[in-house]
Protein backbone atom coordinates (compact mmCIF):
# COMPACT_ATOMS: atom_id res chain seq x y z
CA UNK A 1 0.00 0.00 0.00
CA UNK A 2 1.38 3.51 -0.77
CA UNK A 3 2.88 5.43 1.97
CA UNK A 4 -0.17 7.37 4.34
CA UNK A 5 -1.38 10.62 3.70
CA UNK A 6 -2.99 13.68 4.26
CA UNK A 7 -2.52 16.67 1.64
CA UNK A 8 -2.59 19.99 3.70
CA UNK A 9 -1.52 22.94 0.82
CA UNK A 10 -0.25 26.03 1.14
CA UNK A 11 -1.29 30.08 1.14
CA UNK A 12 -2.31 31.07 -2.51
CA UNK A 13 -0.21 33.94 -3.74
CA UNK A 14 2.11 34.35 -0.65
CA UNK A 15 5.71 34.81 -2.01
CA UNK A 16 9.38 34.33 -0.67
CA UNK A 17 10.11 33.84 2.63
CA UNK A 18 7.72 34.76 5.84
CA UNK A 19 8.46 37.51 8.26
CA UNK A 20 11.10 35.48 10.09
CA UNK A 21 11.73 32.07 12.11
CA UNK A 22 9.79 31.65 15.60
CA UNK A 23 11.76 31.70 18.69
CA UNK A 24 14.37 28.61 19.24
CA UNK A 25 13.98 27.46 15.28
CA UNK A 26 17.05 28.50 14.33
CA UNK A 27 19.01 26.03 16.29
CA UNK A 28 17.15 22.84 14.55
CA UNK A 29 19.20 20.55 12.47
CA UNK A 30 19.16 20.33 8.82
CA UNK A 31 17.07 18.08 7.24
CA UNK A 32 18.66 16.09 3.99
CA UNK A 33 16.81 17.73 0.78
CA UNK A 34 17.45 16.16 -2.82
CA UNK A 35 15.98 16.90 -6.16
CA UNK A 36 15.64 15.42 -9.19
CA UNK A 37 14.57 18.13 -11.79
CA UNK A 38 14.41 16.05 -14.41
CA UNK A 39 11.88 13.80 -12.60
CA UNK A 40 10.10 16.97 -11.10
CA UNK A 41 10.69 14.57 -7.32
CA UNK A 42 12.22 15.98 -4.53
CA UNK A 43 12.81 14.18 -1.13
CA UNK A 44 13.02 15.16 2.57
CA UNK A 45 15.41 12.84 4.71
CA UNK A 46 15.03 12.90 8.45
CA UNK A 47 18.33 11.97 10.62
CA UNK A 48 18.71 7.89 10.59
CA UNK A 49 17.14 6.59 13.83
CA UNK A 50 17.39 3.00 15.89
CA UNK A 51 14.13 1.23 17.01
CA UNK A 52 13.82 -0.87 19.49
CA UNK A 53 11.64 -3.83 19.32
CA UNK A 54 7.91 -4.09 21.38
CA UNK A 55 8.13 -4.88 24.55
CA UNK A 56 5.53 -6.16 27.19
CA UNK A 57 2.52 -5.92 25.06
CA UNK A 58 3.64 -2.11 23.92
CA UNK A 59 4.53 -0.65 21.11
CA UNK A 60 8.54 0.81 21.10
CA UNK A 61 7.67 4.56 20.56
CA UNK A 62 10.83 6.18 18.89
CA UNK A 63 10.52 10.28 18.62
CA UNK A 64 13.00 11.45 15.69
CA UNK A 65 14.25 15.80 16.39
CA UNK A 66 12.17 18.35 14.69
CA UNK A 67 14.53 19.52 11.41
CA UNK A 68 14.65 22.69 9.26
CA UNK A 69 14.92 22.98 5.96
CA UNK A 70 14.72 25.87 3.08
CA UNK A 71 13.11 24.33 0.13
CA UNK A 72 15.24 24.51 -2.55
CA UNK A 73 12.78 25.08 -5.58
CA UNK A 74 9.23 27.23 -6.69
CA UNK A 75 7.09 24.24 -7.29
CA UNK A 76 3.43 23.21 -6.77
CA UNK A 77 3.17 19.72 -5.28
CA UNK A 78 0.74 17.09 -6.65
CA UNK A 79 1.60 13.78 -4.88
CA UNK A 80 3.19 12.85 -1.90
CA UNK A 81 4.42 9.97 0.15
CA UNK A 82 6.39 8.61 3.28
CA UNK A 83 9.13 5.71 2.79
CA UNK A 84 10.68 3.80 5.57
CA UNK A 85 14.06 2.24 4.92
CA UNK A 86 17.03 0.16 6.22
CA UNK A 87 20.83 1.20 5.97
CA UNK A 88 20.75 -0.68 2.85
CA UNK A 89 17.67 1.14 0.96
CA UNK A 90 15.42 -1.88 2.00
CA UNK A 91 12.09 -0.77 2.39
CA UNK A 92 10.86 -1.45 6.23
CA UNK A 93 7.07 -2.43 7.11
CA UNK A 94 5.04 1.15 6.56
CA UNK A 95 2.86 -0.16 10.04
CA UNK A 96 6.01 1.11 11.51
CA UNK A 97 4.80 4.93 10.48
CA UNK A 98 3.17 6.66 13.64
CA UNK A 99 3.24 9.88 11.93
CA UNK A 100 5.39 12.35 9.43
CA UNK A 101 4.56 16.17 10.07
CA UNK A 102 5.42 19.37 7.95
CA UNK A 103 4.44 22.44 8.72
CA UNK A 104 5.26 26.47 7.98
CA UNK A 105 5.62 28.36 10.78
CA UNK A 106 5.96 31.77 8.65
CA UNK A 107 2.04 31.14 7.74
CA UNK A 108 -0.66 30.83 9.71
CA UNK A 109 -3.76 28.08 10.03
CA UNK A 110 -7.12 28.62 8.69
CA UNK A 111 -9.02 28.41 12.16
CA UNK A 112 -6.41 29.15 14.21
CA UNK A 113 -3.78 31.85 14.37
CA UNK A 114 -1.06 29.51 14.97
CA UNK A 115 1.75 28.00 12.60
CA UNK A 116 0.48 26.34 9.35
CA UNK A 117 0.75 22.46 9.14
CA UNK A 118 1.61 21.71 5.66
CA UNK A 119 0.96 17.81 6.00
CA UNK A 120 0.23 15.09 7.98
CA UNK A 121 1.00 11.42 7.15
CA UNK A 122 -0.06 8.36 9.43
CA UNK A 123 -0.13 4.69 8.94
CA UNK A 124 -3.87 4.30 8.69
CA UNK A 125 -5.01 6.30 5.85
CA UNK A 126 -4.53 6.16 2.39
CA UNK A 127 -2.18 7.56 0.19
CA UNK A 128 -3.27 10.92 -1.76
CA UNK A 129 -2.81 12.54 -5.17
CA UNK A 130 -4.48 15.46 -6.52
CA UNK A 131 -5.19 15.69 -10.44
CA UNK A 132 -1.75 18.43 -11.29
CA UNK A 133 -3.69 20.34 -13.93
CA UNK A 134 -6.17 21.49 -11.20
CA UNK A 135 -4.96 21.55 -7.98
CA UNK A 136 -1.49 22.10 -6.64
CA UNK A 137 0.85 23.23 -3.21
CA UNK A 138 2.87 26.34 -4.28
CA UNK A 139 5.81 26.45 -2.52
CA UNK A 140 8.78 29.06 -3.08
CA UNK A 141 12.20 29.14 -3.43
CA UNK A 142 13.95 29.83 0.31
CA UNK A 143 10.72 28.90 2.07
CA UNK A 144 11.48 27.68 5.58
CA UNK A 145 9.73 24.57 6.55
CA UNK A 146 10.00 22.27 10.01
CA UNK A 147 9.92 18.11 9.63
CA UNK A 148 9.43 15.87 12.44
CA UNK A 149 8.04 11.92 12.70
CA UNK A 150 7.85 8.92 15.01
CA UNK A 151 7.55 5.10 14.61
CA UNK A 152 5.76 2.90 16.58
CA UNK A 153 7.17 -0.99 16.46
CA UNK A 154 4.83 -3.31 17.17
CA UNK A 155 6.76 -6.38 16.24
CA UNK A 156 9.59 -8.38 18.10
CA UNK A 157 11.94 -7.15 16.10
CA UNK A 158 14.21 -4.16 16.42
CA UNK A 159 15.87 -2.12 13.32
CA UNK A 160 18.72 0.20 13.16
CA UNK A 161 19.65 3.42 10.84
CA UNK A 162 16.35 3.44 9.94
CA UNK A 163 15.57 6.51 7.45
CA UNK A 164 12.53 7.84 7.22
CA UNK A 165 11.79 9.54 3.83
CA UNK A 166 8.93 12.28 2.60
CA UNK A 167 9.06 12.20 -1.19
CA UNK A 168 7.49 14.82 -3.01
CA UNK A 169 6.33 15.18 -6.71
CA UNK A 170 5.55 18.83 -8.42
CA UNK A 171 4.93 20.64 -11.44
CA UNK A 172 7.65 23.18 -11.65
CA UNK A 173 6.64 26.72 -10.93
CA UNK A 174 5.99 29.44 -13.48
CA UNK A 175 3.48 27.07 -15.53
CA UNK A 176 -0.08 27.70 -16.26
CA UNK A 177 -1.26 25.28 -13.89
CA UNK A 178 -2.24 23.88 -11.83
CA UNK A 179 -5.53 25.90 -12.70
CA UNK A 180 -6.23 26.16 -8.29
CA UNK A 181 -3.69 27.31 -5.28
CA UNK A 182 -5.16 25.53 -2.88
CA UNK A 183 -5.10 26.09 1.03
CA UNK A 184 -3.91 24.22 3.80
CA UNK A 185 -6.31 23.38 6.74
CA UNK A 186 -7.15 21.11 9.71
CA UNK A 187 -8.79 20.83 12.55
CA UNK A 188 -7.86 18.99 15.82
CA UNK A 189 -10.50 18.46 18.91
CA UNK A 190 -7.55 18.87 20.99
CA UNK A 191 -7.42 22.49 19.31
CA UNK A 192 -6.16 25.24 20.46
CA UNK A 193 -2.79 24.05 21.92
CA UNK A 194 -3.25 20.44 23.26
CA UNK A 195 -2.50 19.05 26.31
CA UNK A 196 0.49 21.30 28.14
CA UNK A 197 3.74 21.74 28.07
CA UNK A 198 4.02 19.59 24.91
CA UNK A 199 0.75 20.53 22.91
CA UNK A 200 -0.18 16.53 22.45
CA UNK A 201 -3.00 16.09 20.86
CA UNK A 202 -4.01 12.93 22.80
CA UNK A 203 -5.90 12.38 25.60
CA UNK A 204 -7.10 9.36 27.86
CA UNK A 205 -9.73 7.08 26.57
CA UNK A 206 -11.90 6.10 29.41
CA UNK A 207 -13.91 2.89 29.37
CA UNK A 208 -16.86 3.02 27.13
CA UNK A 209 -17.91 5.91 25.33
CA UNK A 210 -15.90 8.61 24.62
CA UNK A 211 -16.68 11.75 22.75
CA UNK A 212 -14.07 15.03 21.93
CA UNK A 213 -14.91 17.96 19.79
CA UNK A 214 -13.55 21.31 19.36
CA UNK A 215 -15.81 24.15 16.89
CA UNK A 216 -14.25 27.67 15.13
CA UNK A 217 -14.39 29.04 12.13
CA UNK A 218 -12.76 30.06 9.04
CA UNK A 219 -10.74 33.24 8.84
CA UNK A 220 -12.09 33.56 4.78
CA UNK A 221 -14.69 31.70 2.89
CA UNK A 222 -13.56 29.24 0.58
CA UNK A 223 -14.67 25.82 -0.42
CA UNK A 224 -13.50 22.28 1.19
CA UNK A 225 -12.05 20.09 -1.89
CA UNK A 226 -11.38 17.04 0.47
CA UNK A 227 -10.01 15.53 3.86
CA UNK A 228 -8.61 12.55 5.12
CA UNK A 229 -8.96 11.65 9.08
CA UNK A 230 -6.78 10.28 12.17
CA UNK A 231 -7.71 7.92 14.69
CA UNK A 232 -6.39 5.46 17.14
CA UNK A 233 -7.40 1.82 18.04
CA UNK A 234 -11.09 1.89 18.98
CA UNK A 235 -11.65 5.09 17.28
CA UNK A 236 -15.64 4.86 15.97
CA UNK A 237 -15.87 7.49 13.65
CA UNK A 238 -15.10 11.52 12.92
CA UNK A 239 -18.04 13.91 12.11
CA UNK A 240 -17.93 17.94 11.00
CA UNK A 241 -20.78 19.35 11.55
CA UNK A 242 -21.75 23.13 10.51
CA UNK A 243 -23.39 24.42 14.09
CA UNK A 244 -25.01 27.29 12.51
CA UNK A 245 -27.18 25.36 10.64
CA UNK A 246 -27.47 21.66 12.29
CA UNK A 247 -26.21 20.14 9.31
CA UNK A 248 -23.84 17.20 9.02
CA UNK A 249 -21.59 18.18 6.02
CA UNK A 250 -19.20 14.74 6.41
CA UNK A 251 -19.14 11.72 8.85
CA UNK A 252 -15.93 9.39 7.86
CA UNK A 253 -15.70 5.84 9.95
CA UNK A 254 -12.43 3.90 9.91
CA UNK A 255 -11.73 0.47 8.70
CA UNK A 256 -11.22 -1.94 11.37
CA UNK A 257 -10.27 -5.48 12.33
CA UNK A 258 -12.24 -8.10 14.38
CA UNK A 259 -10.59 -6.05 17.91
CA UNK A 260 -11.50 -2.81 17.21
CA UNK A 261 -7.78 -1.67 15.87
CA UNK A 262 -7.94 1.11 13.20
CA UNK A 263 -6.41 -0.15 9.66
CA UNK A 264 -6.80 2.62 7.54
CA UNK A 265 -9.38 5.77 7.35
CA UNK A 266 -10.64 6.26 4.14
CA UNK A 267 -10.12 9.78 2.44
CA UNK A 268 -13.41 11.78 1.56
CA UNK A 269 -13.35 13.68 -2.17
CA UNK A 270 -15.81 16.40 -2.38
CA UNK A 271 -15.27 18.00 -5.84
CA UNK A 272 -17.00 16.54 -9.11
CA UNK A 273 -17.64 18.63 -12.29
CA UNK A 274 -20.90 19.81 -11.06
CA UNK A 275 -19.16 21.58 -7.58
CA UNK A 276 -15.40 22.78 -5.92
CA UNK A 277 -16.35 21.32 -3.02
CA UNK A 278 -18.09 21.79 0.39
CA UNK A 279 -18.37 25.44 0.72
CA UNK A 280 -17.61 27.26 4.70
CA UNK A 281 -18.05 30.45 5.82
CA UNK A 282 -16.23 33.09 8.78
CA UNK A 283 -19.99 33.69 9.90
CA UNK A 284 -20.69 30.05 10.57
CA UNK A 285 -18.97 27.63 13.01
CA UNK A 286 -17.88 24.14 12.61
CA UNK A 287 -17.66 21.16 14.86
CA UNK A 288 -15.10 18.50 14.52
CA UNK A 289 -16.14 15.23 16.92
CA UNK A 290 -14.57 12.02 17.37
CA UNK A 291 -16.03 9.48 18.76
CA UNK A 292 -14.96 6.39 20.83
CA UNK A 293 -15.67 3.00 22.24
CA UNK A 294 -13.45 1.61 24.26
CA UNK A 295 -14.29 -2.31 25.19
CA UNK A 296 -11.69 -2.99 27.44
CA UNK A 297 -13.11 -2.15 30.50
CA UNK A 298 -9.98 0.06 31.71
CA UNK A 299 -8.41 3.62 30.99
CA UNK A 300 -6.01 3.88 28.39
CA UNK A 301 -3.42 6.37 28.77
CA UNK A 302 -3.49 8.56 25.63
CA UNK A 303 -5.95 6.41 23.71
CA UNK A 304 -7.62 9.01 21.88
CA UNK A 305 -6.55 11.10 19.24
CA UNK A 306 -9.04 12.94 16.53
CA UNK A 307 -8.08 15.35 13.39
CA UNK A 308 -8.82 15.95 9.87
CA UNK A 309 -6.61 17.87 7.37
CA UNK A 310 -7.45 18.32 3.57
CA UNK A 311 -7.33 21.10 0.48
CA UNK A 312 -9.05 24.20 0.98
CA UNK A 313 -9.48 26.53 -1.96
CA UNK A 314 -10.69 30.27 -0.84
CA UNK A 315 -13.21 32.26 -2.70
CA UNK A 316 -12.28 34.74 -5.46
CA UNK A 317 -10.97 38.04 -3.70
CA UNK A 318 -10.60 36.27 -0.60
CA UNK A 319 -7.35 37.25 1.12
CA UNK A 320 -5.42 35.12 3.65
CA UNK A 321 -4.50 36.88 6.95
CA UNK A 322 -1.37 37.35 7.39
CA UNK A 323 0.73 35.10 10.45
CA UNK A 324 0.90 37.31 13.65
CA UNK A 325 4.62 36.09 15.07
CA UNK A 326 3.63 38.14 18.15
CA UNK A 327 0.26 36.20 18.93
CA UNK A 328 -0.17 34.31 22.18
CA UNK A 329 -1.49 31.70 20.87
CA UNK A 330 0.84 31.17 18.27
CA UNK A 331 4.11 31.43 20.57
CA UNK A 332 2.54 28.75 22.91
CA UNK A 333 1.91 26.30 19.82
CA UNK A 334 5.83 27.21 18.71
CA UNK A 335 7.32 26.84 21.71
CA UNK A 336 4.81 23.16 22.36
CA UNK A 337 6.06 22.44 18.78
CA UNK A 338 9.75 22.38 19.60
CA UNK A 339 9.28 21.60 23.23
CA UNK A 340 7.81 18.11 21.59
CA UNK A 341 10.81 17.83 19.40
CA UNK A 342 12.79 15.41 22.00
CA UNK A 343 12.74 11.63 20.94
CA UNK A 344 12.10 10.92 24.87
CA UNK A 345 9.67 13.59 25.33
CA UNK A 346 7.86 12.40 22.12
CA UNK A 347 8.01 8.67 23.38
CA UNK A 348 6.53 9.08 26.55
CA UNK A 349 4.49 11.63 25.46
CA UNK A 350 2.67 8.73 23.01
CA UNK A 351 3.35 5.82 25.02
CA UNK A 352 0.01 3.81 25.67
CA UNK A 353 -1.97 5.20 22.60
CA UNK A 354 -2.48 1.50 21.56
CA UNK A 355 -4.08 -0.92 24.12
CA UNK A 356 -3.07 -4.24 24.78
CA UNK A 357 -3.84 -6.97 23.07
Amino acid sequence: MPAVLFLAWLVAGLRGPGPGPGPGLEALPSAAVLVDSDAHRLVIELPAVDVPAAHGGNEAMVGLPLCQLLFPVDASLHSAHVELLDDGGHALPHTMLHHFNLSDPDHRELFLPIGMHLLAASRETPAITVPRLLFGLPLQRGQRLIAGAMLANSSAVAYHHVHVRLVLHYVPGGLPWPLYRTYPWSIDVQYPLGRPPTGSKAFDLAPGRTERFWEGSPAIPGSILGLGGHLHDYGVSLELRDMTTGEVLWRGTPKTDGAGRVITFPLARFYSWRRLGIHVIPAHTYRLTAVYENPTGKAIRDGGMGAVAGLFVPDRGATWPAVDTANTLYQQDQAATLRSGGAEEMADMMMGHHADP
